[in-house]
């Protein structure tokens, strides 16, 4: 059997099960070993390279950890009750038919500020969907309000600020995976310049949203009020200190982090602010903690899996054969060559579900490839990152979708497919891909 098939066998593999719903940890297991085997490694050492790669992806997994435990502590402190409990006073205040346009602008422009704050500022991800949208919804029935657009304007700020901005989960994107995998996989690049590469392809993203607000969704759309589903929860009013506490401790983090390069301490150092101020006692750290595990745990073990599944790919060292194989096929034409592995990246991301898992698993194989074939490495970084980004919007598996539907099918008029998965991949992957192959070959 041709040595090329460990890699291609692999990766096919990992996106079959999970296509079919296997957790995605699972499947990336039963595809490091599938692969290890088909490329001439016996079992035990397959354990061993698997394993030993586990540890690429500790960090990260630690920063999504501690990222949620902070998300946690926000959230006990009231802040995000608190900006829930304004935006919807004033949205709710007199949505009179002279103030109609005015109120459908507001409710987009203070929800795309949440949901673009989720990820860096105050990184609590998709937590204040359940608590800001639902008591939003019978606003947004008056205002007839098409929720497909509050989908794309939600998705719009869960993605594209981690696509430019390194901090928060950005940071965790960036700079940890998006130039750590690169490094590991032959491309050494300044960390600072990562980001700037990501600019054209979240252009892409910019389009998407302009499309979806003037064009695709900017015509009313009848709901009707209806109870909700589950029982909204209380809306706390924080005291002035624990505001100014929370506040404080976001831009701890944020400093923090700007100024040593991790988030793993800029987490910490927002949560110190907490329990110095005793807004969290000591004896609540625990229970802050494994808030913050089970709210980011499964994503944190598909980056660590993720890892493992990369290592193994490389151990088998059949990714050369496999580059040169491409490389032959595609002759000197990086056009066509772009194209391909933006769409294969996009397919990949859909059936995991998560851009951020899916870096450590392509950069194995585009980064020789985008070398061998001649891409500059400013390029490269827009091919990787462009191709892992791809697909988060418009998952059905993704967080992108799962949390704006989480808030507006709270009355069960918003379908998770129709609604959510099928606006997002129209509106965000198809300018994603274009945007991200004009950068490819520009940069």
């Amino acid at each position: 059997m041709a040595n090329t098939n460990a890699v291609v066998v692999g990766v096919c593999l990992m996106l079959l099960l999970s296509v079919l719903r296997l957790n995605v940890v699972i499947a990336l297991c039963v595809s490091a070993v599938a692969a290890g085997l088909l490329g001439g490694m016996s079992f035990s050492e397959v354990t061993k390279v698997f394993e030993n790669g586990l540890g690429e992806g500790a960090e990260i997994a630690l920063s999504y950890v501690m990222l949620g435990a902070f998300a946690v502590a926000i959230s006990r402190s009231g802040l995000t009750d608190w900006m829930a409990s304004q935006i919807i006073s004033r949205i709710e205040e007199s949505p009179s038919a002279s103030h109609i346009l005015l109120m459908r602008t507001l409710v987009g422009a203070l929800l795309l500020m949440m949901a673009i704050f989720s990820q860096n500022l105050i990184p609590v991800h998709i937590a204040f969907i359940p608590i800001l949208v639902p008591p939003l919804l019978n606003v947004m029935n008056h205002l007839k309000l098409d929720r497909r657009l509050i989908a794309c304007i939600l998705t719009f700020g869960l993605i594209t600020p981690y696509m430019v901005l390194p901090v928060g989960f950005g940071g965790v994107f960036l700079n940890q995976l998006l130039a750590g995998n690169l490094a590991q996989n032959g491309l050494q690049i300044d960390p600072s310049k990562v980001a700037p590469a990501m600019w054209i392809p979240a252009i892409g993203m910019v389009v998407g949203l302009l499309i979806a607000v003037f064009i695709s969704y900017r015509k009313p759309r009848i709901y009707a009020d209806k109870e909700l589903l589950e029982e909204l929860p209380e809306i706390r009013t924080p005291s002035l200190f624990s505001i100014i506490v929370a506040v404080a401790a976001a831009l701890v983090a944020l400093g923090v982090q700007l100024y040593s390069g991790s988030m793993i301490f800029g987490a910490l150092s927002g949560l110190t602010v907490f329990f110095l101020f005793r807004q969290i006692s000591w004896q609540q750290s625990q229970h802050v903690f494994s808030g913050g595990v089970e709210l980011m745990a499964m994503i944190g073990f598909i980056m660590i899996s993720a890892a493992g599944f990369a290592a193994v790919i490389r151990a088998t060292g059949d990714v050369h054969a496999l580059v040169n194989t491409l490389s032959g096929w595609l002759g000197s034409n990086q056009a066509v060559a772009a194209a391909s592995m933006l769409i294969v990246g996009l397919v990949i991301t859909m059936g995991i579900g998560s851009s951020f898992s899916t870096i450590p698993i392509i950069a194995t194989i585009y980064v020789p490839l985008c070398l061998q074939l001649g891409f500059d490495h400013t390029a490269t970084v827009a091919l990787v990152g462009t191709a892992a980004a791809l697909g988060d919007a418009g998952s059905p598996a993704s967080d992108s979708t799962l949390g704006p539907t989480s808030g507006l099918n709270a009355d069960g008029q918003h379908d998770h497919i129709r609604d959510s998965v099928i606006p997002t991949f129209i509106h965000y992957n198809l300018p994603l891909l274009v945007s991200g192959w004009v950068a490819a070959m520009i940069l």
